[in-house]
């Protein structure tokens, strides 16, 4: 075979081969999620408010302490009557109005000053 018609009959042996597009296979390591179009569909989630202030404050009479973290909004306080123990919510309708919680609850004021009504030890004067 003539060296000048190697390179014209290699070129013709692979044109069948040109011809073809083979599309690159995708491959993904996650299944889809069959909760996507929901997801998508779904209401802003509100996240919880950040605290504000995480408190001691010691009450008269008794020279009592409470604990007390007041979150930003203005509409919860988390109160303690231990240092560790389990926390009461108290929630405030609006900004600016007392806080409250089933079984007589009840805190007026703020991180600095409140008046705190707890079942069983009465109103208590607080001080931050």
């Amino acid at each position: 075979m003539n060296m000048r018609l190697l390179p014209a009959a290699i070129a013709i042996a692979l044109l069948p081969l040109a011809a073809c597009k083979p599309e690159p296979e995708v491959v993904s390591e996650r299944a889809p999620d069959p909760m996507e179009s929901q997801l998508a569909n779904a209401a802003p989630v509100e996240l919880p408010p950040a605290i504000k202030a995480s408190v001691s404050m010691r009450c008269q009479p008794g020279n009592a302490l409470v604990y007390a973290e007041f979150f930003e909004g203005d509409k919860l306080v988390k109160l303690r009557t231990e240092k560790g123990g389990t926390p009461t919510d108290l929630k405030a309708p609006e900004a600016g109005q007392p806080f409250t919680a089933d079984g007589g609850w009840k805190l007026t004021g703020s991180s600095t000053s409140a008046t705190v009504e707890i079942p069983g030890k009465g109103t208590l004067n607080c001080k931050g």
